[in-house]
């Protein structure tokens, strides 16, 4: 026999058969038709017998028998059917869906899988907003009492939701700075269970943070970063949650390494304290000095050869600032040139190295060329030599002479007395030129 149930579908009368007008059942009455009763009835005449289809959940004890009894007509055979009735299922392995393809009926749905539609479209257009506008209807505001309102406590909703508390305030605080901004109706103005238009789910992430961290002064100050670099805060945000996950791709990516490098030197510039640290590793490296006396010599190297370019003068090997001639500053900004084409990652001390011998070189030149020029760098030498072996001996003092015997050894007096004779030798020198003589 043919079965309908009240949720589902209603029975569908054999093919020679035409509904009566007055005794069809409804959808809603729910009932089926004995075996063989539509044989004794001429058209149009009601069902022999009514018998209220099983609750939902229990089993029709009385089955078909034949084979006829479970036949069903086919699509062309069978009645035009009301927008409240469902096609029975055909015999068979085939689902409805696959009988009739995608055009199943909207009302005829089962109301879970509306349900979760209807929820689904809800999030798709305004993203978290849908959970917050929960949260915001049905948690006390800050100052009501537990008697002055339905609503419950952010402990007590999140007991009900199977979840955090603190997961339930990172939605109470998105709400209320949204609230703070007019984005939403402020807590006081909703009453549980109140429907209300919502911003949309882009508008959402600017408020939430799925990360606790982000409430800290530490957090606060990611999020700031984050926006001011026009990223996510929350993706800033787990990555300084996570320092071995950090430590591992700077070690494995040469570009992550590239990036945190940037922002390390970009730190150091307003960090004295991490200037301090990382100095010290660097002194305590002894890979790390050698790296950094190299580049510092190459750094000092570019440099001169900048300044020629620049400020058209350059420093003769005594020290002497002489005005670079033409041929000097093309050649150093030739050399400037390649220099500065070179990539950041690209080693500088090779042609540092080439660009300061070969402008050096003109620079002694220069300086040979011209006689006065000569005669001033000579002059100019002599005086930083004097200078130099001046401080030098000034510093030998006898203050401990007490321990004089102590400290001898014969050759300090040789020396004494080469050095002597040397100087015996320039002052003579000196004095057959000097005008007084």
């Amino acid at each position: 026999m043919s079965v309908a149930t009240a949720h589902s579908a209603s029975a569908v009368p054999p093919a020679d058969e035409t509904p009566a007008t007055g005794g069809a059942p409804t959808p809603d009455e729910g009932f089926w038709v004995e075996p063989g009763a539509a044989e004794e009835q001429t058209p149009g005449a009601a069902p022999a017998a009514e018998v209220p289809a099983q609750p939902s959940g229990e089993t029709d004890l009385a089955q078909p028998t034949t084979q006829e009894d479970l036949a069903q007509p086919t699509t062309e055979e069978a009645p035009a059917q009301s927008s409240g009735e469902v096609l029975a299922q055909s015999s068979g392995d085939e689902t409805p869906a696959q009988a009739h393809g995608d055009d199943t009926p909207v009302d005829v749905v089962d109301e879970q899988v509306a349900r979760d539609a209807r929820e689904f479209g809800v999030y798709a257009r305004t993203g978290g907003w849908a959970f917050a506008l929960k949260v915001a209807r049905s948690v006390r505001p800050g100052g009501e009492m537990a008697g002055e309102t339905p609503k419950v406590s952010a402990r007590q909703f999140a007991e009900l939701a199977g979840c955090s508390p603190e997961r339930v305030m990172r939605y109470y605080k998105a709400w209320d700075k949204a609230a703070d901004d007019g984005m939403v109706p402020h807590f006081e103005a909703l009453a549980p269970g109140e429907e209300i238009d919502l911003p949309d789910s882009d508008v959402w992430l600017s408020y939430y943070s799925s990360r606790s961290s982000a409430t800290s002064d530490r957090g606060t100050a990611i999020t700031a970063a984050a926006e001011a670099e026009g990223i996510r805060p929350t993706k800033a945000l787990e990555v300084a949650e996570n320092p071995t996950a950090l430590r591992a791709a700077i070690l494995a990516d040469p570009s992550t390494a590239q990036a945190a490098r940037t922002a390390l030197l970009d730190r150091l510039k307003e960090d004295p304290s991490l200037q301090t640290e990382l100095a010290r590793d660097i002194a305590r490296t002894d890979e790390l000095k050698k790296a950094v006396a190299n580049e510092t010599q190459a750094a000092s190297r570019i440099g001169y050869v900048r300044q020629i370019v620049e400020n058209g003068q350059v420093k003769t090997p005594a020290g002497q600032v002489i005005d670079a001639t033409a041929e000097l500053r093309a050649e150093a900004e030739r050399h400037l040139s390649l220099i500065d084409e070179l990539d950041d990652d690209e080693d500088t001390g090779e042609w540092a190295t080439e660009a300061y011998d070969t402008v050096k070189e003109l620079v002694v030149q220069t300086v040979e060329s011209d006689p006065e020029l000569r005669v001033q760098e000579r002059r100019t030498k002599f005086y930083s030599s004097l200078q130099k072996a001046t401080k030098v001996f000034e510093e030998l003092t006898l203050d401990d002479a007490v321990d004089l015997d102590a400290i001898y050894e014969e050759d300090m007096l040789e020396r004494l007395e080469e050095l002597q004779q040397a100087l015996s030798t320039c002052i003579a020198a000196l004095r057959k030129v000097s005008p007084g003589e």
